[in-house]
Formats: C-alpha cells, sequence, structure tokens
C-alpha cells in the first residue's frame, strides 16, 4: 500500500498540499485570457486536484516497479513520459466533463468553451505534477530503504551484543565451576567433611547465579551477595588463610549493576593472590556511591613470584568486555598493583552508573 495513504496525519498533509496547488492553479488560469472569474477558475481546479491527488498516486506503484538501481535509462525516461502524458490527458478530459457539468448545474454561462481555452495550461500543469510525484516517489522509495538498511543494521548490532554477552558469561561460569571442582577434588580425601560443606555452599551459590544471572540487571546489594557466596565458599578451602572485609555505603545498595559482574574479579583475587599465599591474606570489598556513580573496589595482596607465575587470568578481560558492550563507555575498569619488595597489593576499582529503576 502506498506509504501516504496508511497514515491519517500523511494523508490529510499531503491534501492540504494539493489544495494549495488548486490555489495556485486558481490564480494562474484567472489572468491567463480565458475570462475565467476567480470563483469558477477554483470550482474547477478543487475537485480536478483533489483527483489528480489520487491519480498521481498510482506512480509510487509504478516507481516500485521500475527501481532506478535497476532498469536502463531509456525504459525509464520511456515509461515515465508515457504514464505523465497519459495521467495529464486523462485529467485534462475528466476536467473537461466536469466543466461542462458545472456549466448545466450551476448558472455559469458558456463555462465549457471559456474553460477550453486554459487547455494547455492545465494539461502541462499535469504533465508537471505527474513529473513532480514520480519524483518525490522515487525519494520516498529511496529514504525507506535507507530507514529499512539502517534499522537493520541496528538489529543485527544488538544481536551480535547479545551474542558477545551471552559467550562472555558462559566463559565466566564454566571457569568458577571447573575450579571450585578441582577444589572439592581435592578435599575429599584430606577433609570429607569440609568437602561436604564445600557441595551444600556450590550448590546455593549456583541457584542463586541461576535465580539472578538470567537477569540484565540486579541490585548491588544481590550482586556482593553472590560475591560472598563465592568466598564462603573458599573459606571453607583455605580455611584461616583467607578473611573478608567487607564495608559497603548503604546508599548504593539499591544501583542496579549487571549480574555476576564481581564473582571472575573475587575469584582472581582469590586464585592469584591469596591462594598462592602461605598465610593467606584479606580480600577487600568496598562500594561507595559518588554522584551518579558507584565505586567498587576489591583489593587483596599478593607475592610477586607466584602473580608472575600465574598471570591474571580472563577475569578482570571478560568484565572489562562486558562493561563496554553494556555501558557504551559510560563504565569503567582501574586496576593497579602496589608492589613492594616481593609482597604487594592488587587494586580492581569499577565505576558505574547508579541507575536504581
Amino acid at each position: 500500500m502506498n506509504p501516504i495513504l496508511i497514515n491519517r496525519t500523511r494523508t490529510l498533509v499531503y491534501l492540504v498540499l494539493w489544495l494549495s496547488i488548486a490555489v495556485l492553479l486558481t490564480v494562474i488560469l484567472t489572468p491567463s485570457g480565458t475570462g475565467l472569474s476567480p470563483i469558477e477558475a477554483f470550482a474547477i481546479t478543487l475537485p480536478m486536484c483533489l483527483l489528480y491527488a489520487f491519480i498521481c498516486q498510482a506512480a509510487w506503484y509504478l516507481c516500485k516497479a521500475i527501481p532506478l538501481s535497476e532498469s536502463a535509462l531509456p525504459r525509464l525516461v520511456a515509461t515515465h513520459a508515457a504514464a505523465a502524458f497519459t495521467s495529464a490527458a486523462l485529467w485534462y478530459a475528466l476536467s473537461l466533463a466536469w466543466a461542462s457539468v458545472l456549466e448545466a448545474a450551476v448558472p455559469f454561462e458558456s463555462l465549457g468553451p471559456r474553460y477550453r481555452a486554459a487547455g494547455p495550461i492545465l494539461f502541462f500543469a499535469g504533465l508537471l505534477l505527474f513529473v513532480l510525484a514520480i519524483v518525490f516517489n522515487y525519494l520516498l522509495i529511496t529514504f525507506e530503504s535507507s530507514q529499512r538498511a539502517e534499522n537493520k543494521a541496528l538489529e543485527l548490532q544488538v544481536l551480535a551484543r547479545e551474542a558477545e554477552l551471552r559467550a562472555l558469561r558462559a566463559q565466566i561460569d564454566p571457569h568458577f565451576l571447573f575450579n571450585s571442582l578441582n577444589s572439592i577434588n581435592a578435599l575429599i580425601m584430606a577433609d570429607p567433611a569440609a568437602a561436604r560443606r564445600m557441595c551444600v555452599l556450590l550448590a546455593d551459590f549456583l541457584r542463586g547465579c541461576l535465580k539472578l544471572g538470567s537477569e540484565d540487571r540486579i541490585r548491588l546489594a544481590e550482586e556482593i551477595h553472590l560475591a560472598e557466596n563465592y568466598l564462603d565458599i573458599e573459606k571453607v578451602r583455605l580455611g584461616s588463610r583467607l578473611t573478608v572485609e567487607r564495608s559497603i555505603d548503604t546508599q548504593c545498595e539499591n544501583c542496579r549493576v549487571p549480574p555476576l559482574i564481581l564473582q571472575p574479579l573475587v575469584e582472581n583475587a582469590i586464585t592469584h593472590g591469596i591462594a598462592p599465599m602461605l598465610d593467606g591474606g584479606t580480600v577487600r570489598i568496598e562500594a561507595r556511591q559518588y554522584g551518579s556513580n558507584v565505586k567498587i573496589l576489591i583489593e587483596n595482596p599478593f607475592e610477586r613470584e607466584s602473580c608472575r607465575t600465574n598471570g591474571t587470568g580472563v577475569g578482570i578481560r571478560n568484565v572489562r568486555m562486558r562493561l563496554t558492550n553494556l555501558f557504551n563507555g559510560d563504565a569503567r575498569i582501574d586496576v593497579k598493583e602496589d608492589v613492594n619488595e616481593n609482597r604487594g597489593r592488587f587494586r580492581v576499582e569499577l565505576q558505574l552508573p547508579c541507575i536504581e529503576s
């Protein structure tokens, strides 16, 4: 269906435009030597312009049938010239019939003969208007094609981003599960009770991940609770070697954050910081609100040699990629190492927009 007719507002604007054309033709016909008065000229041009407005709608279907990019120039010119000539001739013939009807129904003396003198003006106006309709419809088709291509590109971009986020999340979950199962395997012979407790804690943690991980955003309080559940699992394995400090500003607990955004970072703190150290250490989690942003700090000690050997894993890289895809540059992750002889402190700071809805 013609795009002008599918929208009531567009149709109304289109008809107003043709009403303006009727007024313009009335002004042209009145002093043309035909002897037509303004009322007589308008009585003919108004209904005829409204009729021609719908005749010109055929130009849209013609333009769709003969695309500019797929049609030879001679065929394009010949087809549209024939269509314009036929439409203008039909319009002029119908206007003559309408003038005869007006002459018989309304006391417009000898309106028909006087109107015929304006025939060339009406015929060439019809040609010009149909050509303009062709140009307008080609522009409209080009614009709609551009809009469809742009919308398709945006849809593909969104799908690609969603696929990348799903892939990143799929990398995080197996990575954590692999490490947890290895820890349980190591405890089975050395401390069966601890292995059973770790299985229970792991089941609770995974249940929380399934419940909250399917959402796009969760409360920061829920995200920190998931991170603490993970640390509880690691406490079973590491015992007194692991301690946790928590300092959370209650003002930012309702900020919405991506689920499982902290878990890879606390896992990184344990795997590459606390676990290789004989005397262990403290993982510190801090969250504060600064204006419209929330800052989350995760800090842990590390041994220089063990860190160099084990590397930093995939956790920080995955978090950075997720922040880039989800926040388009409005969020960031900063990593800092403070090294003193063989030991140091590893700090990861997230800064996210605090959105509570």
